[in-house]
């Protein structure tokens, strides 16, 4: 579990060393809490920062890339703005990769086929979404993985390799679900926070000013607002002679078993 284990390892080592030194002195017990609390500081961090590692390894981007291209990814659909977004990756030529929630493949079948027919990667993004998937069990969180690959593969015949917990939550239980099932956790390092703010230029500034050769942008194929700031990212990417491919050629990963 990374860098969960080697923290867990630690805080064990200083609690059995001060608990030696109650045999021969006072120790008072803040030293014990300031221990605790540093613990459950660094464990609640390393849940809610995907790029941290903290408890399982997650692709947040490429590292010290030169080369001026960027991986473009869209969280919790098919939605019915998809169908908007799909037309504005068309228009400009570029391939994008879409985190699907299970549910929703349901809802939007020929959304998600669509998804698939123009060239754009899917990936795994659970079955629900739901907002307590942090505190699922492992067996509830490869349910909600193993679930989704079926439902792709049962529409589209892929089985997808790729997975982004909602939330970009990560834990124990949520690293032992993908150690069985051998997914890539794919995190990112440009989140837009669009379903955070109202203002679309609030949000096109703040993933421009973030943009850098290698990184992986979180957007949502959710809201009208996203597709207007897509519209503007695409034309500055453009600009900046970026070139936008799929997580998996960014990565130089599989984003299907065959």
């Amino acid at each position: 579990m990374l860098k969960h284990k080697k923290i867990v390892l630690f805080c064990v080592a200083v609690v059995l060393v001060l608990f030696t030194f109650t045999f021969f002195t006072a120790v008072h017990w803040i030293f014990f809490l300031l221990l605790f609390l540093i613990w459950l500081g660094l464990t609640t961090w390393g849940s809610f920062d995907i790029r941290l590692n903290y408890f399982t390894k997650a692709y947040c981007s490429k590292p010290n890339s030169i080369s001026k291209e960027i991986a473009l990814t869209f969280d919790d659909g098919p939605h019915e703005m998809t169908e908007k977004v799909l037309d504005l990756l068309k228009l400009f030529n570029v391939k994008a990769t879409f985190f699907c929630i299970g549910k929703q493949i349901e809802n939007n079948p020929q959304l998600f086929k669509r998804i698939i027919s123009e060239g754009h990667l899917v990936g795994n993004h659970s079955f629900s979404h739901s907002e307590n998937f942090g505190f699922f069990s492992s067996q509830n969180v490869l349910n909600e993985i193993t679930t989704t690959n079926k439902l792709v593969q049962q529409w589209s015949g892929l089985n997808m390799k790729l997975f982004r917990p909602p939330f970009g939550v990560t834990n124990p239980m949520i690293a032992k679900a993908i150690s069985e099932t051998k997914h890539h956790v794919i995190g990112w390092n440009i989140r837009s926070l669009d379903t955070v703010y109202e203002d679309e230029n609030t949000i096109f500034e703040r993933v421009k000013n973030k943009i850098k050769p290698g990184g992986i942008i979180l957007m949502h194929d959710t809201s009208q607002k996203s597709v207007n700031v897509l519209e503007r990212l695409l034309l500055f990417l453009k600009t900046e002679n970026y070139s936008i491919v799929s997580v998996d050629k960014l990565l130089n990963l599989s984003a299907y078993e065959n």
